[in-house]
């Protein structure tokens, strides 16, 4: 009896060890043999152990070449967990001469015509988003997804080797198909602005006027009288242009000045850009995804084979009720699909780097 295509595990646990050899446990007997890649996420606290562990892995499944990054929290069918230790993993078995591993060290070969691609990236590289533009451009399909690693120190990847710096991952031929749904987990506010003055992550003035002024506006009566709940509550969305009210890249507002009427952000911001503000809670977030599941499922032609989930380290418990929500949402849409996946430093999905989403790659 043959076994399906991919097979994920995911283990929770404070020795990597146990937590690795737990997970291996939950593959079924012959998984690694039919195999051909192999991808894994672990938590952060063993990064001083990722050498070991990715030898071990390749001992236990005969799987030879991996991708995958570290993580401050991994998720995977049986649960998710930010800032604890855990070990999440997926088996796949590809057609022959369909993919190529990837670094700074191991180009994709000349030969090799790339359609999509699953990408980790170094959160400290100053440049991602343009990498991630420059990436998509070298992909027939301009199909890329994936996330940067996330760490309290040296952040992760695997792309054969352990390594840090740069993006890794994986290219592929069109013998493999994906697609990705990105839920941003908020609601945009009416309305659409552009800055007209800012200094490094400063927003002096949107559309000529004050942008706290604006802000307050944005953000409507209530939270606008109560500037620490809006500020909580509410976040500046990048957009490309006034019809662009969906696929915005959220950033963060870490703080106001009163006085001089000022909008200070988590990163740097253009005089010129284009932006809207968002609604961002619990209530709004659970809408979103579950908007985005549903439209995803819409779009698969036959059942998904096995998906990855990256979800922004500031989701988990922050935004919903538990680690698991959004875990326990995907599996309310797409059953007991091989799921694998981590909480990352940003999302990518095309040729856009976003925070603050939850993005889930589906194999076809």
């Amino acid at each position: 009896m043959s076994l399906p295509p991919f097979h994920a595990a995911y283990a929770a646990g404070s020795d990597w060890s146990s937590a690795l050899e737990h997970a291996l446990r939950q593959l079924p007997a012959g998984a690694g043999a039919q195999s051909n890649l192999g991808i894994v996420y672990f938590s952060d606290q063993f990064s001083s152990a990722a050498d070991a562990l990715l030898a071990r892995l390749r001992r236990a499944t005969g799987v030879h070449e991996w991708i995958g990054a570290s993580a401050v929290g991994v998720l995977g069918n049986a649960g998710a967990a930010l800032d604890a230790g855990g070990i999440s993993l997926m088996l796949a078995q590809l057609p022959a001469d369909s993919f190529r591993v990837f670094s700074g060290r191991r180009p994709v070969p000349r030969d090799f015509q790339p359609w999509a691609a699953i990408v980790h990236g170094d959160p400290h590289t100053a440049d991602m988003a343009e990498l991630v533009q420059d990436m998509t451009s070298k992909l027939r399909g301009e199909t890329l997804a994936g996330g940067l690693a996330s760490a309290r120190a040296t952040a992760l990847q695997v792309a054969g080797d352990v390594l840090s710096g740069g993006m890794s991952g994986a290219v592929f031929n069109e013998e493999v198909q994906f697609v990705t749904g990105v839920s941003q987990g908020c609601v945009p506010l009416p309305g659409h602005w552009r800055v007209t003055r800012s200094r490094d992550n400063l927003i002096e003035s949107i559309d000529a006027r004050s942008a706290l002024e604006v802000f307050r506006q944005a953000a409507g009566p209530a939270l606008g009288a109560d500037l620490r709940r809006a500020v909580r509550n509410v976040q500046v969305g990048l957009t490309d242009g006034p019809e662009d009210r969906r696929l915005f890249a959220v950033r963060r507002i870490v703080g106001v000045d009163v006085r001089g009427g000022k909008l200070a952000l988590a990163d740097n911001i253009e005089q010129g850009q284009h932006i809207l503000f968002v609604r961002q809670d619990d209530d709004s977030a659970r809408d979103d995804l579950g908007h985005m599941l549903e439209e995803l499922r819409d779009a698969c032609p036959s059942p998904p084979r096995g998906g990855i989930y990256v979800s922004c380290l500031a989701r988990g418990g922050a935004l919903f009720e538990r680690d698991e929500t959004e875990i326990e949402m995907i599996a309310d849409v797409f059953g007991d699909m091989p799921l694998t996946g981590f909480f990352s430093a940003g999302e990518i999905v095309g040729n856009r780097l976003f925070g603050m989403t939850g993005a889930l790659t589906l194999f076809l």
